[in-house]
């Protein structure tokens, strides 16, 4: 069978998305690939997201409604036991994929050994309207398990995996994380298969006030911290203090947006040593108002 005509099952978990829920479903409809399934996990919505998702009419929309409201990778842990497809990939209530996504990406897996084919995006601010690609160098692949341990640029919503890949692992999502579970996932699948990359965007991620990544900056930096604490032995002294840097530097952007000028920097100078470089130099100096424009994608 022809990689072209396998199935590719899409994983859509929603609670309380009805806000955008339409435009992330109309462009899994407007795929110019054509044999996919929905997985459309209703993680105990209490808004109108039901009654959005019937307005669909499509024999491929396939609605789960789950029996007790989880995390969000216990989730799609639940959603990938419902799955048929021979490729995963993920798309989340408030985003949004290219009309050739899936055409594009699933023709790399006549490659047996890559595992994971991923893209860049967009990002897109709800508020202001404004509109950036999310990597602007060209992204490598191969087997790049050092290069995202140095720099992680895996969006998942741009993913899709091979089914037999994931299969392989001994868990899928950790059910520990609800922030940072596609990073602890990604990593561990780029250890063991190869990555193909489309450089150019493949769908849009939209940053607005209830991104679960922006409200819970904490979180995700103690679950970087419990994840960095687990994998010591196994990532090797240098990849240990590369993310460990990277700890340290969100930490240091953290305490810049939260607190005030002399939090920032007495961490700033604390750790200057892993820290202090011009980039960050420039953050401290920058007032707060001026640095949420320039970085509102944060």
């Amino acid at each position: 069978m022809k990689n072209k005509e396998k199935l590719v099952s899409i994983i859509l978990n929603c609670y309380n998305g009805e806000k955008y829920l339409k435009h992330a479903l109309k462009s899994i409809l407007r795929q110019s690939y054509k044999n996919w399934e929905l997985i459309f996990w209703d993680n105990r919505s209490t808004d109108s997201s039901k009654k959005i998702f019937d307005t669909f009419k499509n024999k491929k929309f396939k609605y789960f409604f789950s029996s007790s409201h989880t995390s969000l990778y216990e989730a799609r842990n639940l959603a990938i036991n419902k799955s048929k497809g021979q490729f995963l990939s993920f798309v989340d209530a408030d985003d949004m994929w290219e009309k050739n996504k899936l055409k594009t990406q699933v023709k790399f897996f006549e490659d047996k050994k890559v595992g994971v084919v991923y893209g860049n995006s967009w990002l897109l601010n709800e508020t202001t309207k404004k509109k950036k690609k999310f990597i602007n160098y060209t992204i490598k692949d191969g087997y790049i398990y050092n290069d995202l341990i140095q720099k992680y640029n895996v969006g998942i919503l741009t993913a899709i995996i091979r089914k037999s890949c994931l299969n392989s692992l001994k868990k899928i999502f950790d059910k520990r994380y609800n922030i940072i579970g596609d990073y602890d996932l990604f990593i561990r699948l780029s250890k063991k298969f190869k990555f193909k990359v489309i450089q150019d965007p493949v769908a849009t991620y939209r940053i607005h006030a209830n991104n679960l990544s922006i409200l819970k900056k904490d979180l995700e930096i103690k679950e970087l911290n419990h994840w960095l604490k687990i994998n010591k032995k196994s990532l090797g002294l240098l990849n240990y203090k590369k993310i460990k840097k990277k700890i340290k530097n969100l930490e240091f952007l953290n305490l810049k947006f939260k607190k005030n000028f002399i939090h920032a920097l007495i961490y700033f100078l604390k750790f200057i040593f892993l820290i202090g470089n011009i980039k960050n130099l420039l953050i401290l100096m920058l007032p707060k108002f001026f640095l949420k424009k320039i970085m509102w994608f944060y």
